[in-house]
């Protein structure tokens, strides 16, 4: 299961919604482990937000957020909720520029070419989503 699908880590600026950095592993590696075999280091002062896939980031990254999980038999208070609604309207970012990425129809269905060029064909598409954001944003000052 999941051997043949291939994972995708993105590393994006909120303000600017560029994609900065890009990490490729395999369908059943684990998020988290995939932020490790990356070696990707975020400046101290930096903060990141990151989905629930990325428990013990703290680590790693102390400036670091991820959403409050129920406990086993019990319920989130108010203030989790709360927090968990707050990090999740910071995070949709993330999910607009995945979409954005998806238009492309490479990235959308499965992919079926040579699994030793997706990195390159991502790093690719990320590069034009790049470029394209940029002309929009000159363009609007224009």
């Amino acid at each position: 299961k999941k051997y043949h699908t291939l994972k995708t880590q993105l590393v994006i600026n909120q303000e600017t919604r560029e994609i900065i950095c890009t990490a490729f592993g395999l369908g059943h590696c684990h998020d988290f482990n995939l932020f490790k075999k990356s070696k990707i280091h975020f400046h101290p002062e930096t903060n990141s937000l990151q989905d629930s896939g990325y428990q013990g980031i703290k680590d790693y990254h102390p400036n670091s957020y991820i959403p409050r999980k129920k406990p086993k038999k019990g319920k989130l208070s108010r203030i989790e909720k709360d927090y968990n609604r707050v990090l999740a309207q910071e995070r949709i970012v993330v999910e607009h520029v995945n979409r954005s990425l998806k238009i492309f129809k490479i990235l959308s269905s499965r992919y079926r070419n040579r699994r030793r060029r997706y990195g390159l064909r991502f790093n690719l598409l990320s590069a034009l989503y790049n470029y394209e954001l940029a002309f929009r944003s000159k363009i609007q000052n224009l």
